[in-house]
């Protein structure tokens, strides 16, 4: 676990088909606040709690998926040092200018070895509408939809995932708190740079590149149910849920955007800390792993992604 280096995930950069119907889902539906659209098209989205100026940013496009996901760092020199870093252990680096992403200082991005994208960064202006941190109220304004507080973690799909948890061990201090291990080698893996369970996590998968969910934080079971409620209400397409986890012990409900990205509403899951022992997992209790409820896989869970 990384305390000074790497802090948390800052953002996900993703492609959507219609933004008119995004925004309905993720404004309206899911709960975000829309911060700006861009003068490339591009539109910027936060949680309710979040203290960075965006966290979700959409892309209208002809293909649905990730372009990128975005970690902040704790100063300008831990950049600096994490590129030496990157590139000593093997991987290539690139800049992006300060200014880019509106508010958001100079990043440096790598390609993993699953074929995905990452950019870490220390500079983000503070939103204008941050939580409250003078006498603050629980919420700057009463949360809408889903409620959605935060941009929590993503699930990646793609080849080569041991060299990913090399390479997040190695080169930017992340834990590995929870693995799916079959007799043919590692399935999945869930790392942490933080005291969550999870800040991003890796299945296999032959394709590189490949995404399966954002998954997005609500405050307790109560929301997730709410959050069930709400997708009934809009027919929202449903993968699987109200259900709970056996990884991570989070609460759940795995949805789809208009454009076929899953998203998920995830609450409470385990605290992880630097000494814990990586949790594994089997392919006798695979189905109770993914879902503790159900004790069964969903192919659709396994197979779907954008």
């Amino acid at each position: 676990m990384s305390v000074k280096g790497v802090l948390r995930p800052g953002f996900i950069q993703l492609r959507v088909l219609d933004m008119a119907a995004a925004l309905t889902h993720y404004v309206d539906r899911l709960g975000l606040n829309l911060v700006s659209t861009g003068d490339d098209g591009r539109v910027y989205l936060k949680g309710w709690d979040e203290f960075d100026r965006h966290s979700v940013i959409l892309r209208q496009t002809d293909t649905a998926g990730m372009d990128v996901m975005g970690f902040k760092v704790r100063t300008e020199d831990d950049l600096d040092q994490f590129a030496e870093r990157i590139r000593a252990w093997g991987l290539a680096v690139d800049t992006v200018a300060a200014g880019e992403q509106p508010g958001v200082g100079r990043r440096i991005g790598a390609v993993l070895p699953s074929g995905h994208r990452i950019e870490l960064y220390a500079t983000v202006e503070l939103s204008g509408s941050h939580p409250p941190i003078h006498n603050p109220d629980v919420w700057p304004e009463e949360p809408r939809g889903m409620k959605a507080t935060r941009f929590d973690h993503a699930l990646l799909y793609g080849p080569d995932i041991d060299r990913n948890l090399r390479f997040f061990e190695e080169a930017l201090d992340f834990a590995l708190a929870e693995k799916i291990e079959l007799p043919d080698g590692v399935l999945a893996i869930w790392l942490t740079c933080s005291n969550k369970a999870h800040d991003i996590a890796f299945v296999k998968h032959p394709e590189p590149g490949k995404f399966h969910h954002a998954a997005f934080f609500l405050e307790s079971w109560h929301d997730v149910g709410h959050a069930a409620d709400l997708m009934s209400r809009y027919n929202i397409s449903i993968d699987i849920g109200p259900t709970r986890h056996g990884i991570t012990r989070g609460q759940t409900i795995y949805f789809f955007d208009p454009s076929g990205n899953r998203n998920e509403v995830f609450a409470g899951g385990y605290i992880h800390y630097p000494d814990n022992p990586t949790r594994v997992w089997d392919e006798n209790e695979l189905g109770k792993g993914i879902f503790y409820y159900e004790k069964a896989l969903n192919e659709r869970f396994l197979s779907v992604v954008t």
